[in-house]
């Protein structure tokens, strides 16, 4: 074999003197100026008189065909995308828009440190062998073009839309590029010094295993295309087994004839490679490569969203389940669930929140608050909340008592802020205290009697369907939201839940959201527990949910379409019957009034009104009112204790009976006066004795209860039943 003898370098033409003989033309773009500077020849070739010149861009520009002027822009962007040298075609066009001739251009753009413009140094001749009318793009190149960027404005929308990465990759698996469509699809990362598949498509799902725990310093191209940031084709197998040789076996058992890998850039480094595998082969040129690569930016922005998102989700998710309880056991003759749900926006964190409590009382407390805002900061409020709702609880305190210490708690944790009394720098404007309240419904449960003792802060009152359907609100005394007056009291309401009775208690997420007010929403919220209230509490829960957030109100539809949704927080209780053989169907409403709550004889009032929503009867309806009125008011009057007020419904429709009872702690029985013309009292027992069906006083053990009953007309039993609910009051 003969040596290799080293060169001459001196018998060599000088380079200038070469472009000069083959009629090659050099210029240099600088990209701070706009600005091209071309040689004689170059300018000879664009119709310029035969000597050095500096153009501007637009000047340059004129010289040219629009179409081909783009379509060089746009290569010479791939060319510094993937570090190459890039080359098209031009027509370079006179003053009066005809055709001189094609000119073919080579250059190699770089990216200046100082405010990242380009430099491009290139080369520039005439094509003679080619006729001029060949330059023009055909009507099956313009429609190519066309179909490219239609293509590419469906899948940057589509990309956008993804909100997960699994969402991203199913997007980017679906695309089908104009005249060429990868039929395998690979997306991989790294982590550390070891390369892993995010995803695939094309693929069995076990066509991964060769790939786990892939060095990143392979010879696979992927992570090569990692290392270097540079994007890899290979147009054959025989390509591919020839760069790299000791990744082909991986390779070859698919059976794919060319690859595209291309790195996904994201923040301006390599996160990343896109592997795109075609069954036939494909030559990659210019215009193919500008596709890919737009795909593979766009992939890349997407991916890093998706990340960023799944993240955030999975923090908040976090957050927000360690702080949510669980139920805990089941207590004997009660059920129970819950649900949260976030808010759609932000973070997917609130300030709504549940909690099951077991007091040292043998009772259960259950909790449902909302903390002002949608927030991380709300989130943490709430939880430090939630705490100290826990431990008064523990110690044994009454529901007022644990709701005046915990406002006290969230006033004073607001106060303790560490941004307060910190002065501001100069020319800061000072931040202001970041006082957050909180509204709280707080309710001790005795399993054994169904017995309610409840404390409202601000709060949505609880609603109960009893055991024959009907849904009543239940109106309880209340006071402030938690932390605007640390000296504010909340006093306590009584009631009784009966076997088969269901309570929620909620945040007015459920109720105010999908554009519904509070009105409204209530309604319908309230039509769904009358129609589902039977379901198993699983199941009854989620269908609340499922009516705010279900299929049926993706959009907005209620009368404040422009309202925001809200979180949601959700407790059921159900009273269980032991004995359903036994069991009395019916309702029944129970309430509690203090001495010093005289106004809510109204609440009294409301709640008969709702217990005979379908009483035929409006002038016995009227009467019930005002005899328990009556009642109450002998009571808050005469005697210095409070009183008990029990309404109950029974029997059979159109044989059904009202009885209502008021209880209190007087000894002295009520005696009926004959009152005077212009007497101003003593006509109470008067008037229930007239429009009573029945009534009486009984003596207890300490104190009396007076009841009357009203009997449903006899004429009702032939006439239709009214089904309508009586209207909502909040």
């Amino acid at each position: 074999m003969d040596e290799a003898v080293e060169a001459d370098t001196a018998a060599l033409p000088d380079a200038s003197d070469v472009l000069d003989t083959v009629a090659t033309g050099v210029w240099r773009w600088y990209g701070p100026a706009d600005s091209v500077v071309l040689d004689a020849i170059a300018a000879g070739l664009l119709g310029l008189p035969a000597r050095s010149v500096r153009l501007s861009a637009t000047a340059a520009r004129s010289r040219f065909h629009p179409e081909d002027w783009n379509e060089a822009g746009g290569i010479a962007n791939l060319a510094y995308t993937e570090g190459t040298v890039g080359e098209f075609r031009m027509r370079v066009m006179d003053d009066q828009g005809q055709e001189l001739r094609i000119v073919r251009a080579r250059c190699r753009p770089t990216l200046r440190r100082e405010g990242g413009s380009f430099d491009m140094i290139g080369t520039i001749e005439e094509v003679t062998h080619t006729p001029a009318s060949a330059a023009a793009p055909s009507q099956v190149t313009g429609d190519w073009r066309r179909s490219r960027e239609a293509f590419l404005l469906d899948a940057g929308r589509e990309l956008a839309e993804a909100r997960s990465t699994s969402e991203v990759l199913r997007v980017a698996a679906g695309l089908s590029m104009p005249g060429f469509s990868p039929d395998g699809l690979a997306v991989f990362t790294a982590e550390g010094d070891r390369v892993r598949i995010v995803g695939h498509h094309g693929h069995d799902p076990n066509d991964a295993a060769p790939f786990v725990g892939m060095s990143l310093y392979s010879d696979h191209p992927a992570a090569e295309v990692i290392r270097t940031g540079r994007a890899i084709y290979l147009s054959s197998p025989e390509e591919y087994q020839r760069h790299h040789p000791r990744a082909w076996p991986m390779a070859e058992r698919f059976g794919r004839k060319s690859w595209a890998i291309l790195p996904l850039i994201a923040g301006g480094r390599t996160v990343g490679a896109w592997l795109a595998a075609f069954a036939y082969h494909v030559r990659f040129t210019a215009d193919e490569r500008s596709v890919l690569t737009t795909v593979a930016r766009m992939l890349a922005q997407a991916l890093a969203r998706a990340g960023t998102a799944d993240s955030q989700r999975e923090l908040a998710e976090g957050i927000q389940e360690s702080m949510m309880p669980s139920l805990g056991p089941d207590v004997p003759g009660l059920g129970l669930a819950g649900r949260y749900v976030p808010t759609g926006g932000g973070l997917q964190v609130g300030g709504d929140w549940y909690d099951v409590i077991s007091l040292p009382s043998g009772h259960i407390a259950l909790v449902v608050g909302d903390v002002q805002g949608h927030d991380v900061r709300a989130a943490g409020v709430m939880g430090q909340l939630r705490i100290a709702l826990r431990a008064y609880a523990a110690e044994g305190h009454r529901p007022e008592a644990v709701l005046s210490r915990a406002s006290r708690f969230l006033a004073g944790i607001s106060a303790g802020d560490d941004h307060q009394g910190r002065p501001a720098a100069d020319g800061e404007v000072p931040e202001q205290p970041d006082d957050r309240f909180a509204t709280c419904l707080y309710v001790d449960v005795d399993p054994a009697t169904g017995t309610l003792e409840i404390a409202r802060a601000g709060h949505v009152d609880p609603a109960v369907r009893t055991a024959d359907g009907t849904v009543l609100l239940r109106p309880t005394s209340g006071g402030l939201p938690l932390g605007i007056d640390p000296d504010s009291d909340y006093p306590r309401t009584r009631l009784v839940l009966e076997p088969g009775e269901t309570m929620l208690i909620c945040t007015d997420g459920l109720i105010e959201s999908d554009g519904y007010d509070m009105t409204s929403g209530w309604n319908r919220i309230r039509s769904t527990l009358e129609q589902h209230g039977d379901e198993a509490l699983e199941a009854l829960a989620d269908t609340l949910v499922s009516t705010v957030h279900g299929p049926l109100s993706q959009r907005p539809s209620g009368p404040l379409v422009d309202q925001r949704d809200d979180d949601i927080a959700v407790l059921l209780l159900r009273r269980r019957t032991l004995k359903p053989l036994l069991r009395k169907v019916g309702r029944r409403a129970a309430l509690g009034i203090v001495q010093s709550e005289p106004q809510r004889i109204a609440d009294v009032r409301r709640q008969l009104r709702e217990l005979l929503h379908d009483w035929p009867s409006p002038d016995q309806v009227d009467s019930a009112e005002l005899l328990a009125s009556e009642l109450l008011g002998n009571v808050l009057r005469h005697t210095d204790g409070d009183a008990w007020v029990v309404a109950e419904l029974s029997g059979k429709p159109g044989q059904r009976r009202l009885r209502v009872e008021v209880t209190d702690s007087s000894d002295d029985l009520p005696h009926k006066r004959r009152p005077g013309e212009l007497a101003s009292s003593g006509r109470g027992l008067v008037l229930i004795e007239c429009l009573a069906d029945a009534w009486g006083v009984n003596p207890r053990g300490e104190g009396k209860s007076t009841w009357f009953e009203l009997q449903e007309p006899v004429s009702s039993a032939s006439e239709p039943v009214m089904t309508g609910t009586a209207e909502a009051v909040l």
